[in-house]
């Protein structure tokens, strides 16, 4: 790479986003695949299979779901005990719908050249515990 060649973002967050509108729009089940044994990779460790674990993240299956380009959040259900679920999006091996297979399955080393922030757990965490109370209030002034 030479000096003047900005570094690209990885596609694979949006990929992501584009494949799970598509099979949601389409009225299908997505399923995502996780490589569980990425750093702060945080699911429900019965679960595990070969190190992989499958989740269904169906709008009505999930609550709080977020899917950013750092990581995928929620909360579900397993064994009806409510479970916060965070994956990395580099720990994301796949997202295709369940009841054709169809979707997208991402290239294992597109982060192999990318240095993962040993804090983003932390600063993720952190942005969630913080009070509402502590952002500031929106200010309207009337101007003659």
């Amino acid at each position: 790479m030479s000096e003047t060649e900005i570094p690209l973002s990885p596609t694979r967050p949006y990929m992501a986003r584009a494949i799970y509108e598509w099979i949601c729009d389409n009225q299908l089940t997505p399923y995502l695949l996780v490589d569980a044994t990425q750093p702060y990779t945080s699911v429900p460790e019965q679960f595990i299979q070969d190190g992989q674990i499958v989740l269904n993240i169906a709008p009505h299956a999930v609550h709080q779901f977020q899917m950013t380009n750092d990581a995928i959040t929620f909360s579900a259900r397993f064994g009806g005990v409510s479970r916060d679920i965070y994956v990395p999006i580099y720990a994301v091996v796949g997202i295709y719908a369940r009841e054709n297979g169809q979707g997208l399955f991402f290239d294992p080393s597109e982060y192999s050249n990318i240095q993962m922030p040993e804090n983003a757990l932390e600063s993720e965490e952190q942005e969630k515990t913080e009070p509402e109370t502590s952002k500031k209030k929106p200010n309207l002034r009337l101007l003659d």
